[in-house]
């Protein structure tokens, strides 16, 4: 069976407050897209890594990589897309054999091997899986009328890497673009797929604000 997994990297850094897109701020003295890489390729030696970056960060990643001496573990690189729908689209190009396609946040470094170990097993078993981890809070729903509680047991937050059988998702990314993409599962489940959950770890954050930021460090100090 053979492994993928595309790591999606297309943020500009505006919550950050930085100019330095958010991928490639420094996370425990190197870029955090590296630290993302790393774990998927430590996990399975064998993985096909394929990176979608912004055609215009190219040249960039490239002087990170002999900066940091990041140049161990193979990947392509593809051109992302317009919204991150086209930029998954893509680096399906790139999938031609059969077997597991894993698509993660390149910002989520934290991700356990467990995780991806149990997505890609899922998948295999089911032809998809997505990690998702249970909601601490409270939660309200409101509309422009209204506001009111809600059971939070009836919810979940969604997580990456969401893995799926390379036929499946190859077929699901042929559809049009509608703005209720927000991740693959709901691309998949478009074409009325169900989607099966497994359990994500809570560590796995996606690294948005410079808060998240002082997070990530705490965890890998840890």
């Amino acid at each position: 069976m053979c492994k993928y997994a595309i790591i999606v990297a297309g943020g500009k850094g505006e919550r950050m407050g930085n100019h330095i897109p958010k991928q490639f701020l420094k996370l425990n003295g190197k870029p955090i897209l590296m630290h993302t890489i790393e774990k998927f390729h430590s996990t399975f030696p064998e993985l096909k890594i394929i990176l979608a970056l912004p055609e215009n960060q190219f040249d960039f990643w490239e002087e990170l990589c002999y900066k940091f001496g990041f140049t161990n573990i193979p990947h392509e690189i593809v051109a992302g897309g317009k919204t991150r729908f086209h930029s998954v689209q893509n680096a399906l190009k790139l999938v031609n054999e059969n077997g597991i396609v894993a698509v993660h946040d390149g910002v989520r470094p934290l991700v356990s091997q467990h995780t991806i170990i149990n997505c890609f097993k899922t998948a295999l078993q089911l032809g998809n899986a997505v990690p998702v981890v249970d909601v601490v809070d409270s939660l309200r729903y409101v509309n422009k009328a209204e506001n009111k509680a809600v059971k939070r047991a009836c919810y979940k937050i969604v997580q990456t890497p969401q893995c799926f059988q390379t036929a499946l998702i190859k077929k699901a990314y042929q559809q049009d673009f509608i703005e209720e993409f927000t991740d693959d599962a709901s691309v998949v489940e478009a074409i009325g797929i169900k989607i099966h959950l497994v359990t994500g770890n809570k560590e796995n954050i996606k690294i948005t604000s410079p808060e998240d930021l002082v997070i990530a460090e705490d965890y890998l100090t840890r």
